[in-house]
């Protein structure tokens, strides 16, 4: 009789479980991106860098008095150069486009005075002649609709630079007027539209001017082509339903 073959499972009781290596958990290491450019950032500083450029041409050559040539920006390149989308909306309202100058002290440049293309510039203010005529309410109406005033002439630089303008437009020996914003529709007392007092002392008028002041009460710088150039008090009082031209101004746009 064969012998049986018993089959037993042994453990072994003084057994060492294997050892358990605790890992330390992966420390997550912070990602580093390259930082990044909006694309047209080179372009913008290519442009800036160009108006500082015709900046100082314009300091070189242009002259800094009150006559010098102005300049003819598009309206995007004003507002990058100022860096305010507000002030480029104020200037798209009344313009698509502006002539400005540099303005600069004896050693720096200080920014850029803007007029609206079509007005001229003296000192900080814009001024425009119109080319055709209407009563001074309607001229005040009009100069008002284009964000201005019918002009508040307040020295004698001013007079003469507005004499001489006035007198580049009149190609004839006939009289043209231009209501300025002087009248006296209130007790026959002189007032000029921006609240600014009337000093007697610092008026333009002419010889014998202002008479008939019952009727005639509204003031216009009387210009003829034969005039004496040399002749700067030149301000007439006349009727103010006549149809005249006028002379707007408004503060240059400082940038």
């Amino acid at each position: 009789m064969a012998s049986e073959i018993t089959y037993a499972e042994v453990k072994f009781r003084n057994e060492s479980p294997a050892p358990v290596v605790k890992v330390p958990p992966e420390t997550k290491k912070p990602e580093h991106h390259p930082q990044k450019y909006p694309l047209w950032l080179p372009w913008l500083i290519s442009l800036l860098l160009f108006l500082v450029c015709i900046a100082l041409v314009v300091i070189l050559f242009g002259g800094n008095d009150d006559n010098s040539s102005f300049l003819l920006f598009p309206l995007f390149s004003v507002a990058l150069l100022d860096g305010s989308y507000g002030q480029y909306k104020t200037l798209l309202q009344n313009s698509t486009e502006w002539y400005c100058v540099a303005s600069s002290s004896a050693d720096k440049m200080e920014g850029w005075m803007c007029c609206p293309k079509g007005w001229r510039r003296f000192q900080r203010s814009c001024y425009f002649l119109s080319t055709d005529k209407m009563s001074w309410a309607e001229s005040e109406q009009n100069c008002t609709g284009m964000g201005s005033q019918l002009v508040v002439i307040n020295s004698k630089a001013e007079q003469d630079f507005l004499f001489n303008l006035a007198k580049e437009t009149v190609t004839n020996v006939y009289e043209t007027k231009y209501y300025i914003g002087l009248s006296a529709h209130k007790n026959g007392q002189w007032q000029w539209v921006d609240q600014t007092p009337y000093e007697k002392t610092a008026t333009f008028w002419k010889p014998g001017e202002p008479n008939l002041l019952f009727a005639e009460k509204c003031a216009a710088i009387h210009v003829k082509g034969n005039m004496d150039p040399n002749t700067f008090s030149n301000w007439n009082n006349v009727l103010c339903f006549t149809n005249c031209y006028r002379i707007c101004e408004r503060a240059v746009e400082l940038l």
